[in-house]
């Protein structure tokens, strides 16, 4: 049995400077890139690490619904934040977003090569049967 697999992009100029797709969508597996808080309209950020989780959350949405799935599908996330100091913040906001079951996540401090980025949601989702 084969499954479709297929891309999606949302016009980011990194995803074509790297050589990456926002999304794979293979079957009824949604796997989608680290989401910076960047706004794909007009490529600003926030300064602030809540707006940037929110925006990022606003993207990875959209990109859900164009592989007909929604933020309920998530099954891992894995979020990366540039300061502990935001850690709180950011988990925040997921937990605005995400009720039973909610999906597994690992948060990672790291370094980003964009200084302005404070946060970047990753996810994997799996679209659930009728």
């Amino acid at each position: 049995m084969s499954t479709k697999r297929w891309t999606i992009s949302s016009g980011s100029k990194f995803e074509k400077l790297a050589g990456y797709s926002r999304a794979v969508v293979d079957g009824e597996w949604v796997f989608i890139s680290g989401t910076a808080g960047h706004d794909p309209a007009d490529g600003s950020i926030s300064e602030d690490p809540e707006q940037q989780a929110r925006q990022s959350l606003r993207t990875i949405t959209k990109v859900l619904e164009q592989a007909d799935a929604s933020l309920a599908d998530i099954v891992k996330l894995n979020v990366y934040v540039a300061s502990r100091d935001d850690v709180m913040t950011i988990s925040k906001v997921l937990g605005e977003h995400f009720s039973d079951p909610r999906p597994t996540n690992t948060t990672i401090i790291c370094g980003f090569p964009v200084e302005e980025i404070k946060v970047e949601i990753e996810v994997t989702a799996l679209k659930r049967r009728a």
